[in-house]
Parts: structure tokens; sequence; C-alpha cells
């Protein structure tokens, strides 16, 4: 028998992240929150890593893109909460545009090559590396549920560590990856989602970076109970991930390029479930520039109409 969540069920009242944070912490997030991007509590992230997780072939539907110098002068221009990058771009690129927009500043990664079925992302820099280079904020990516999760942890346990001494907001990629989680409806379903939100959130994230839940009844039946047998919409899937994260912040990742419809809508979407906003790449960066500016501001547009939580 299927097991319906409602509304009602899933909603519960939003508690202050920054009233928790150390004075460091709180000041870096505030300024990614409401002196850069959309402000008013919102964010939105321009991420620039897919060339060494996907190579450049997501650089050829714009040939422009594939200068880093473009999604630098993108995100200070258009206006973004922060950009998001490795140590390579960082110190090569950042110098010019430091005070113009907010570091995010990636410290592990990994290429595709290899099959994801032990995945595991090695750290390549260090927080006091985001230091020195100017950031308000890490990124770590988390393969939750991977064989190699015990290494995982282990890493991101050190990571967090030092984010608490430098007083530096964790941003945590909670990527489900793994030959074990392909097997109970995949990485990207209700239950891996929900899952990577919460352990996100128990590893030590301010903010949560999440992908779209995708809902699949028959890949579903794969997932430990109760997920094989609720009944959610989409945006009911949503909040549940968004509340699973508790008083971290979430943002959505727009993935792949997709409508400009879509890619609105998904933006009101985790606005209207509690998120805190949006971190979009290729679906802005893979478009030439007046074009790019376009889609950006419509996006700022979403979150102030659409925002439900106070950080």
């Amino acid at each position: 028998m299927a097991i319906s969540v409602g509304k009602a069920e899933l909603s519960t009242e939003s508690q202050s992240l920054l009233a928790t944070l150390s004075p460091g912490k709180r000041t870096r997030l505030r300024r990614l929150l409401y002196e850069f991007g959309p402000g008013s509590g919102t964010l939105l992230f321009l991420p620039i890593d897919q060339g060494i997780e996907h190579g450049p072939r997501d650089f050829f539907p714009n040939p422009a893109s594939k200068d880093p110098e473009y999604q630098f002068r993108l995100a200070a221009e258009a206006g973004y909460s922060a950009i998001a990058c490795g140590y390579g771009m960082a110190s090569k690129y950042y110098p010019a545009y430091a005070g113009q927009v907010p570091l995010l500043l990636k410290l592990n990664s990994r290429t595709e090559v290899p099959p994801s079925d032990e995945a595991f992302s090695p750290c390549n820099a260090s927080v006091e590396d985001g230091v020195r280079l100017g950031a308000d904020a890490i990124g770590y990516t988390l393969y939750v549920g991977s064989p190699r999760q015990d290494d995982d942890f282990t890493q991101l346990g050190k990571v967090r560590q030092d984010c608490d001494r430098f007083g530096m907001p964790l941003v945590i990629w909670a990527y489900p990856r793994g030959r074990d989680i392909d097997v109970k409806g995949g990485r990207d379903s209700f239950y891996a989602i929900d899952y990577a939100a919460r352990v996100a959130m128990e590893m030590g994230a301010d903010v949560v970076k999440l992908n779209m839940p995708k809902l699949n009844p028959e890949k579903d039946r794969n997932a430990p109970a109760p997920y094989n047998e609720l009944e959610v919409t989409q945006a009911e899937a949503i909040r549940h991930c968004v509340e699973s994260a508790g008083r971290s912040l979430v943002v959505l990742s727009g993935g792949s390029k997709i409508d400009d419809d879509k890619l609105l809508a998904q933006t009101r979407s985790i606005m209207e479930a509690g998120g805190s906003g949006v971190i979009f790449g290729r679906n802005v960066w893979q478009r030439e520039w007046g074009a790019a500016l376009d889609i950006i501001e419509q996006i700022k547009e979403t979150p102030l109409k659409s925002r439900t939580r106070i950080p």
C-alpha cells in the first residue's frame, strides 16, 4: 500500500543558522547572503569546476567559455553571490576580481575517467589556501554511500575542523555515488538525495548543495522502506530534502543545460520549499554573453519573489 506524504506532514519551523555561527563564519556567510548576489538572505553561486569533473567537453556549446576569464567576468559583472572553483583557477584568475565577487574555493575534485563505483574525491587544496586567496567560503564534494565513504568522512572531518578554526563557512556538495546507491534507486532518487542532505548537515555543512531529486516509480521500488512506498510530488520531495538538512542552508543544482522555463521553475521550487538559492553553471555560461546576462537577471528575480526562509 502506498504511503502519501502531504505538505503539513513535511512542514517544520525554520531555525536561524546565522545565530548559531562563530563571528568569522557569520561575517563571511552574511556577505554572501546580503551584500552580493540577489541579496535579502538568498544565494546564487556560479560553479566552474566542470573542467576537472567533466573535462573540456562542457565548453564546446560556447567556445568563449573555455577561457576561465569568461566565467570570472560573468560572476563579477552579473552580480553573483560567489564563484566556485578549484585552487588552480582561483590562484590564476581570482586576484583580478577580488572584492568584486566572493570566492568559494573547492578543495577536492576528481575526473570522470574512472568509474564512480567507488567514488572518492581527494583534496588538492586546504582551508588555509582559501584564507590566503581571500575566499569567503570553502567547498567540499562528499560522495554519500560510496564504498570509500570512510575515507571521505575522515578527509571531510579535517576540512570541517579547519573551517571552524579559520571561521570559514563550509559548503558541501552532497552527491550520492557508488555501486550501492545504484542498486537502491539510483543517485538522483528521492531516497538518495534526501539521505545526502541529512548526512551533509550532520557532517557539519553550513550550506548543502543538492541535485534535483527525480521521481521514478519503477526505480524507486528498489529504495529502502518507506521510500519504496511513498507517493510524493516533486515539490514535496524537494521540501522533504530541504528539511532533512535542518538548519543548514540548501542550494539546488541546475545540472545540464535545460529549458529556460524549467530552470526558473526549479528555482521557484527550491525557494518555496525553504531553500536558500541555486547554483547554476552550464545553464548560464554555455550561453553567449548577452544571453547569459539575460537569464541571470531572470534567475536573480526569482529567489527574491519566492523566498520563504530567513537564514
